[in-house]
Parts: structure tokens; C-alpha cells; sequence
């Protein structure tokens, strides 16, 4: 088994799963729909075909940099109505919400041949990437120098470095983790059972973790 890097850093990140009629969310780190949604764009793949393949990797994701949770307010008009025609009499208030200023390193652990075919197209994708939501570019490439590693989830997110510098220079907040696990942990409900056209997500578990922050040596007491 080997893990694929990817760094997820931008002035904006939406990544909603419980997103109904005219609110969108998003959690406070990326979800496993979004992430392959990503992965789909870079490959070139089409809504309607299926995803079995990049489903059946494991995700993980550190957090770098907690996101601020922000609230955007946005109107809508020209809504269509049950007879498929658009009312352009009526305006709809549509919340949605959005990270400001996160960073996440996302592993996803699976075998060497997919990740470096994916690795390759993150580097040259055939549709524009984005986090979570189109309007939503990355700030950074998606893609690492160093993004394939023949090393199991957990330490390749431990032993990765850092996408950001802490804001104090002995900073010993620790890191989020979430790891995907097969039977135990909190059940998110964003693991695509079927082509993304079809709308429909099954549940997987996430476990929680912290991760202690390593600290260069001080130069001062060399």
C-alpha cells in the first residue's frame, strides 16, 4: 500500500454534506465526496461514470490550519418551480457557508499504480480543480514534489511537513486528525455509492485524533 498527498490550501473552502434546498454547509474539513469530486475533475471523468475505485481508498485528513467558519449572504432569482419553468418573480435568500483561510494535507491510502495515475493528473488536470465549490480555486497546486509514498496512511499525515508555520514560533497546539476506519469512529455520510450524477452517499466512519506539532531545533542552543 502506498499514500497520496494533497494539499487543500486557499482563501475559501466549502465542503457541505448536508447541504437541502437553499442553505449550503460545510464541515470544518474536507469530506470524502468532495476530495474524489476533486480527483474526478483532475482525470477527466465524467458525472456519470462510476467512482468505484477512487471510493475504495482511505482518506485522511490533518488540519494544518483550522478554517474561520464564515457566512455568505446570496440571493437567487430565476428559481425553477415543480413544472420545471423558472420564476423569475421570485428571490430566494440562499446562506451559504465557507472556510476562510484553512489548510489540510489529505492522504488517501490505496495501491502505488492509481495514486501515481492520479498523482499525474492533479499535475496536469483535464477540468478546472476546486475546493469544494467551483468558485473556490485553490491558493497552492493540489499536488506535492513528494506527493506517492510507499507508507501507510497514519505516518505518512505524521511524518509530512507542515503547509503552515504555527502563528507563535513554540506554538504546542496540537493537529486534528481524522482517519478513516472500517467499522468504529463518528459516521460521516459522504462515501459515494454510485456515480455522482445519481446524487446517492453511504456512511463510513472517522476517527479522531491529535497530532503533537514538531518543532525545529533552536539555533540558539546548538
Amino acid at each position: 500500500m502506498a499514500t497520496l498527498l494533497l494539499q487543500l490550501v486557499g482563501p475559501m473552502q466549502a465542503w457541505g454534506v448536508t447541504s437541502r434546498f437553499d442553505e449550503r454547509d460545510s464541515g470544518l474539513e474536507p469530506s470524502k465526496s468532495g476530495v474524489i469530486g476533486l480527483l474526478c475533475a483532475a482525470l477527466g471523468r465524467d458525472r456519470a461514470e462510476p467512482v468505484d475505485d477512487l471510493a475504495a481508498l482511505r482518506m485522511g485528513v490533518r488540519v494544518d490550519r483550522e478554517g474561520l467558519l464564515m457566512r455568505d449572504y446570496q440571493t437567487a432569482t430565476g428559481l425553477l418551480l415543480a413544472s420545471g419553468k423558472p420564476d423569475h418573480k421570485r428571490t430566494a435568500i440562499s446562506p451559504r457557508f465557507y472556510l476562510a483561510d484553512a489548510a489540510f494535507l489529505v492522504g488517501l491510502e490505496g495501491s502505488r499504480t492509481l495514486l501515481d495515475t492520479l498523482q499525474n493528473a492533479l499535475k496536469q488536470p483535464v477540468w478546472p480543480l476546486s475546493l469544494g465549490r467551483k468558485s473556490m480555486p485553490p491558493g497552492k497546486p493540489v499536488w506535492l514534489a513528494d506527493g506517492v509514498r510507499d507508507t501507510d496512511l497514519l505516518t505518512t499525515l505524521e511524518q509530512a511537513d507542515y503547509l503552515t508555520e504555527p502563528l507563535q514560533p513554540h506554538d504546542t497546539q496540537p493537529l486534528r486528525l481524522m482517519l478513516e476506519h472500517p467499522t468504529e469512529g463518528a459516521v460521516r455520510l459522504d462515501q459515494p455509492v454510485a456515480p455522482f450524477a445519481q446524487r446517492r452517499f453511504g456512511p463510513r466512519f472517522v476517527q479522531s485524533a491529535t497530532l503533537e506539532r514538531r518543532h525545529a531545533p533552536d539555533p540558539t542552543h546548538a
